[in-house]
C-alpha cells in the first residue's frame, strides 16, 4: 500500500470513528449523542465555553525543494437528515498550492440537496522559512467552516450545518515533511514552536520523514495502519474487532432487524458478521498471551532490565518510546507504575503489563485485567542492580 492509499485508509477510519456504535441501532443511548471528533460547527454556534469551534489548525515542519507544490485534501462528513437518524455523506475537496504562491486563501462549497443543507468553508495556508543554517520551513494550514446559519442553540441542528470528522491529507511533490514526534535535533525548536488546534499531524509511510502527512482530529502515532486482520468497519477503532464481532453475533433477530433499519452501514456490519466463516473469526483472536506452565495456569515471567529482574510487583518508571507505540503513552513519560505481569506473544516478543500508580482506577483495572503494555526498553526499574 502506498502512502496515499494508507492516508485514505486511516482517514476513512477517522471519518467514521464513533459514527455508529454497538449495538448499532438508533435507540441505543450511546448512539443518541453523536459526532465527537473533528466537528467544525457554523460560526453562529461556535463557543469556546461549550467546546464547539468553527476552525481547526495544523502546523508542521517540512524541507521543501525549489518549486515544491503542496497538495491538500479536505475531507469531512455532512449529515443527511432522516426521520429518526441522520446518515453521513462523504466529501473531499482537493487544493493544489505552489509554496511560492503562499500565503493563500481558497473557498470551497457543498451545495444543499435533498435532506442536506449547503455548506461553505475556507482553507488558508502559509509557509515561513526557518531561521538557521539547516533550511526547512514551518507550514500552517487552517480550515474554517463559514456556513451561514441563524443559530437556534440546538447542537443537533447545528450539526446539520457542520463539517464532521474534518481532517486534512497534506502531500508534497518534492521535498518531505519531518516527524513531529521524533524530529531531527536541528528541527526540535521549530517543532516545539508549532501550534496545533484540533488537528494532530502524523507522518504516513514512514516515522522520520515522508511526502505525506495526515492532520487528524484524533491523536495518532507516526505511520499508523489498519490491522491486517480487521475484516471491515466497526466504527470503533479503539476497541477489539474480536469482541465487537462476538457481541454482534449475540444480537437477537429483532435487534438485528432494528440495526439494519437504522443505517445502511449498520446493515452491512450485521450482514458481514452473520456471514463470517469460523477461520476469519480465528484471525481476530489476540496475539498477546500469558506464558503458561504445563498445568495451563498463567505464570509470572521475569525479564531483566538494566541488571534488575523485573516481575509481578516490581516498581518501574515509564519511558515510552516515540516510535512504534501508542501516541497517548507519551503522556505517561516519567510516571511510576507497578508491574502486574510479564507477557510474551506468539513470536516470543516480551511485554510488561503495568498499572500507573497515580491512576485512581489502578486497583479496578487490576481486578478486570486491564493493563498498559510496554516493552522492556520502555521501563526503568526503581530498584538498583546489585
Amino acid at each position: 500500500m502506498n502512502a496515499g492509499d494508507q492516508a485514505r485508509a486511516i482517514g476513512d477510519a477517522v471519518l467514521y470513528e464513533g459514527y455508529l456504535l454497538y449495538p448499532y441501532r438508533a435507540s441505543a443511548g450511546k448512539n443518541k449523542v453523536r459526532w465527537q471528533w473533528g466537528v467544525l460547527v457554523p460560526p453562529s454556534y461556535a463557543s469556546a465555553e461549550i467546546g464547539e469551534h468553527a476552525s481547526a489548525r495544523v502546523e508542521c515542519v517540512l524541507e521543501p525543494l525549489a518549486h515544491t507544490i503542496l497538495h491538500v485534501k479536505v475531507r469531512f462528513l455532512q449529515t443527511r437528515t432522516r426521520l429518526t437518524w441522520d446518515e453521513a455523506v462523504e466529501h473531499e475537496t482537493d487544493f493544489e498550492l505552489p509554496l511560492s504562491e503562499l500565503p493563500a486563501e481558497t473557498e470551497f462549497h457543498v451545495p444543499g440537496e435533498e435532506r442536506t443543507h449547503p455548506l461553505s468553508g475556507v482553507l488558508t495556508a502559509r509557509v515561513d522559512p526557518l531561521d538557521g543554517p539547516f533550511g526547512g520551513a514551518r507550514l500552517r494550514v487552517e480550515v474554517h467552516n463559514t456556513t451561514s446559519w441563524h443559530s437556534d442553540g440546538v447542537r443537533e441542528h447545528a450539526l446539520r450545518h457542520s463539517l464532521l470528522a474534518a481532517h486534512l491529507v497534506l502531500s508534497v511533490d518534492t521535498g518531505h515533511f519531518l516527524s513531529m514526534l521524533d524530529p531531527p535535533e536541528w528541527a526540535k525548536p521549530a517543532v516545539e514552536a508549532c501550534r496545533q488546534e484540533r488537528l494532530w499531524p502524523v507522518l504516513i509511510g514512514d516515522t522520520s520523514r515522508s511526502t505525506v502527512m495526515l492532520a487528524s482530529p484524533i491523536i495518532l502515532y507516526d505511520n499508523p495502519s489498519i490491522a491486517e486482520e480487521s475484516p471491515g468497519d466497526l466504527f470503533d477503532g479503539t476497541e477489539i474487532d474480536e469482541i465487537l464481532t462476538l457481541r454482534t453475533m449475540t444480537l437477537t433477530d429483532e435487534e438485528k432487524r432494528e440495526a439494519r433499519a437504522t443505517d445502511p452501514r449498520a446493515a452491512a456490519i450485521v450482514d458481514r458478521v452473520d456471514a463470517m466463516p469460523p477461520e476469519l473469526l480465528d484471525r481476530l483472536h489476540g496475539t498477546v498471551r500469558y506464558l503458561r506452565s504445563v498445568t495451563g495456569e498463567p505464570e509470572s515471567e521475569t525479564v531483566t532490565v538494566a541488571g534488575v529482574d523485573v516481575t509481578a510487583g516490581s516498581k518501574v518508571r515509564l519511558r515510552p518510546s516515540l516510535r512504534g507505540t501508542d501516541a497517548q503513552d507519551m503522556f505517561l513519560a516519567g510516571l511510576t507504575a507497578t508491574v502486574r505481569n510479564v507477557l510474551s506473544d506468539v513470536d516470543g516478543v516480551t511485554y510488561v503489563a503495568v498499572t500507573v500508580d497515580a491512576d485512581p482506577a489502578a486497583d479496578l483495572q487490576t481486578t478486570h485485567g486491564r493493563f498498559r503494555y510496554f516493552s522492556p526498553e520502555e521501563i526503568e526499574p526503581l530498584e538498583v542492580a546489585e
